[in-house]
């Protein structure tokens, strides 16, 4: 579910015209597809009773526990003098995200609006434009502490998913001869 949700949410960023890097949304899409096939591959253990592949589930969900529990901390945790650093290192460091913010934000510049540079938000036409650093930040501390809740309620999902796999992995399977050992 949360697979498909990934891949649905990158396609329309792309298609709205909201994200016009390529490299995230194959990233956000890489991703999804990775967590789906790691989803059948938990079904078809599951239902082929197939020690190895839940063993292989099982692992692969506790590596992604992990990376998205501490991702999700780390975001939780963030002060807003950490959220200013890296937005702005994220600001000098792209500029296909710095234009998609200019456009969709209807913002120049990132601590001031400097007339000489190119921007292309709606606002540079008249020279009357804000800069985007209070702008970003205002939305930035919702939208992790958001995706941070998010990301921690689905990692507490997923442990769950390597316990009940655990559980399930070591039972007996029922359709095998009842006088032989598993």
């Amino acid at each position: 579910l949360v697979s498909l949700l990934l891949i649905g949410i990158a396609a329309w960023g792309i298609g709205f015209g909201l994200i016009s890097s390529f490299r995230v949304v194959g990233v956000a899409i890489a991703v999804g597809i990775f967590l789906f096939l790691i989803a059948l591959v938990g079904l078809i253990g599951a239902v082929k009773h197939h020690q190895v592949l839940l063993f292989f589930y099982m692992i692969i969900l506790l590596l992604v526990f992990i990376v998205q529990f501490s991702v999700s901390c780390a975001s939780l945790a963030l002060n807003k003098e950490q959220q200013s650093q890296l937005l702005e290192a994220g600001w000098n460091n792209t500029k296909s995200a710095r234009t998609d913010i200019e456009r969709n934000l209807n913002c120049c510049g990132y601590k001031a609006f400097d007339p000489n540079e190119t921007c292309s938000s709606d606002c540079f036409r008249s020279r009357q434009c804000q800069p985007c650093a209070p702008i970003i930040e205002e939305y930035s501390g919702m939208v992790l502490s958001f995706v941070g809740g998010i990301g921690l309620f689905f990692s507490f999902t997923e442990f769950l998913g390597v316990w009940l796999t655990y559980r399930y992995r070591n039972q007996k399977d029922p359709r095998a001869n009842p006088s032989a050992f598993l």
